[in-house]
């Protein structure tokens, strides 16, 4: 049964605390019966090893005994292999809701969830210019899925702006599926083997590979040399004689195993040893086959899980029996078995078989549990912060209007909210202040924002609006030794990817903070000025931040398409203090002096 929706984060905490507590509690009994029952099954072997003697012996027992003993030892293996199998599951359960109050915590001390850096691009528009990937990112405090297609689909919907209809489906099917914590933490459960092992692209290669073995007819002709082969094998061991026939079928066997032997390797390769991993996935397809939807999104992904008829979980645990009875020929003692049967070859063709009724669904399969994967993070990032609502998407832009825009990686106790309103009549804010006054977290705030809604996930604002929006961002440039890049070149390297979004069909949202700040005033001064006219120009919006005051004039001159705005700080008692609220106009005053005095760097009373 699902939990009622918290109505606030603090809610959602205290709800995951209580499931931790439980799911610990749960994992510590199943983990005390597994020992217990596996101390039982150990005294039930040593029982068997004390009653051979009087039963094969001496003979003062009949075999009989050894029946009951047998059956009650094969019951523990079974009782322990379950209990075994509930106290990892509960240890996933509190491992998912340990996640989720290190998420709502902001927590440095524990992992929030996946944290991409394989999807981060040093070229790419924003995603390093704004923290999109790696530990304590936006990423990791949405991203929990358990397979390599389901976290590489949100990375993608961050990566790029979605059209306003697929943005709204996704918010749809992401308010649907806020309130199912349970779904969550059954995927999260299930998704270990699957996340670590199995590569979708090579499944789904291998599943859509051309046929590279015979069809039927060959089956059917090596499963009858094997017959013959066993047939022929237990008559001469019977007659004692007559083991030419066994040799010579033998040796065809042999021939047809290295005539195919390349092309049966093709056929398990991508396959072989991976029974754990695609255990696991049938599982999470059966879980997902086993919830109802009511949004579009999610009925037609529902929908597409039963295009083929049969449930995919259950042509995927057919595939996995195949390759788990194919790992048998690994086991030594059965080695000599399978060489003689064409076991490996056998079932390459059982694998062909399967291939050619299902491997064309493998990839639609995959595709709808990745979608399902990654609308299930948005929803649970919508459920973890109820405050934080759906933005209005509009058709037609440049859109960006926010109130009480704050941003989702700051302790919301904490974050001081601000509003922002961009549009073709107000597409320019310059904003001043002092360092540390809060310019470029504002930007970030900007940007984060954008990047959810965009993705269709929930915003941390009290209302936000936007048309869809090409963003682009300069907000950390460093020099590179390594590619002989200064600082200053590396930031018109950033400013030129800015400006080449120009081109594409969304108009652009820039933020770009202390712009050009590696010159000198004169030249920044000219450059800013053209750098932005032409932003304009080009239909773009967007904010620049800037401690050099001669920048503010820009806005004056471009009013009233561009306005300035500032953060201000106080000085009281030697201390600088901040309230991060973005006011009209120009900053009045700068902090550097009273900063270098505050950390002993005082040196206006030196002698000239």
């Amino acid at each position: 049964m699902e939990p009622a929706a918290p109505a606030t984060s603090k809610e959602v905490r205290a709800l995951y605390a209580a499931r931790l507590s439980e799911r610990r509690a749960s994992a510590e009994r199943a983990a005390r019966r597994a020992r217990w029952l596996s101390n039982a099954r150990l005294a039930v072997f040593l029982l068997a090893v004390a009653l051979a003697w009087p039963v094969f012996v001496s003979e003062t027992l009949a075999k009989l005994w050894l029946v009951p003993v047998g059956a009650g030892f094969a019951a523990l293996v079974l009782r322990h292999e379950a209990a075994r199998r509930a106290c990892d599951r509960a240890e996933r359960g509190a491992e998912f809701y340990a996640r989720g109050i290190a998420r709502l915590e902001l927590s440095d001390d524990a992992p929030w969830g996946n944290t991409g850096e394989c999807y981060s691009d040093p070229h790419h528009p924003y995603a390093e210019q704004l923290d999109l990937f790696g530990p304590g990112s936006l990423y990791a405090l949405l991203s929990q899925a358990q397979t390599a297609g389901g976290q590489a689909r949100l990375a993608e919907w961050l990566l790029a702006p979605a059209e306003p209809a697929e943005i709204r489906a996704r918010q749809a099917a992401a308010a649907e599926l806020a309130p199912r914590l349970a779904l969550r933490e059954d995927l999260f459960a299930l998704g270990p083997e699957a996340r670590e092992g199995l590569r979708p692209e090579a499944l789904v290669a291998w599943a859509t590979a051309p046929r590279r073995l015979g069809g039927p007819l060959l089956r059917i002709a090596l499963a009858l040399l094997v017959l013959a082969s066993s047939l022929a094998l237990v008559t001469a061991m019977v007659r004692g004689r007559g083991f030419a026939p066994v040799v010579g079928l033998v040796a065809a066997q042999l021939v047809a195993a290295l005539a195919l032997g390349g092309r049966v390797d093709e056929v398990v390769s991508a396959v072989s040893a991976r029974e754990r991993e695609l255990a696991k996935l049938s599982l999470l397809l059966g879980r997902l086959e086993d919830e109802r939807f009511a949004a579009p999104r999610l009925v037609a992904l529902r929908a597409a899980l039963d295009s083929q008829g049969a449930a995919p979980s259950r042509r995927i645990a057919q595939l996995r029996r195949i390759v788990s009875v194919l790992d048998w020929r690994r086991n030594q003692l059965f080695a000599l078995i399978a060489l003689f049967m064409l076991w490996e070859t056998q079932l390459a063709l059982a694998l062909e078989a399967w291939r050619a009724r299902h491997g064309a669904a493998v990839a639609g399969w995959l595709d709808a549990l990745a979608e399902l994967e990654a609308l299930c993070d948005l929803g649970g990032h919508a459920f973890e912060h109820p405050a934080d609502p759906f933005p209005e998407i509009r058709e037609s832009g440049p859109c960006f209007d926010a109130e009480g825009l704050g941003h989702p990686l700051i302790d919301p106790e904490r974050c001081v909210r601000n509003d922002l309103a961009l549009d073709a009549g107000h597409a320019l804010v310059v904003v001043s202040g002092s360092n540390m006054s809060g310019k470029s977290t504002f930007l970030r705030s900007v940007g984060t924002a954008v990047l959810l809604a965009l993705a269709g996930a929930p915003v941390r604002a009290q209302r936000l609006a936007l048309s869809p929006l090409a963003l682009g961002a300069c907000l950390r440039v460093q020099d590179s030794l390594r590619d002989g890049a200064s600082r200053f070149f590396a930031e018109l390297l950033t400013l030129q990817r800015v400006v080449g979004r120009c081109a594409g069909p969304l108009p652009v949202l820039f933020l770009l903070d202390e712009i050009l700040n590696g010159t000198n005033s004169h030249d920044r001064r000219i450059g800013a000025d053209a750098l932005l006219r032409g932003l304009l120009a080009r239909g773009a919006v967007g904010l620049v931040t800037t401690h050099d005051l001669a920048l503010t004039a820009i806005a004056d001159e471009l009013a009233p398409r561009a306005a300035n705005a500032h953060f201000e700080d106080e000085l009281r008692d030697g201390t600088l203090h901040f309230d991060y609220r973005l006011r009209a106009g120009v900053v009045a005053r700068s902090n550097a002096l009273a900063l270098m005095r505050a950390v002993g760097l005082d040196f206006t009373e030196l002698p000239g």
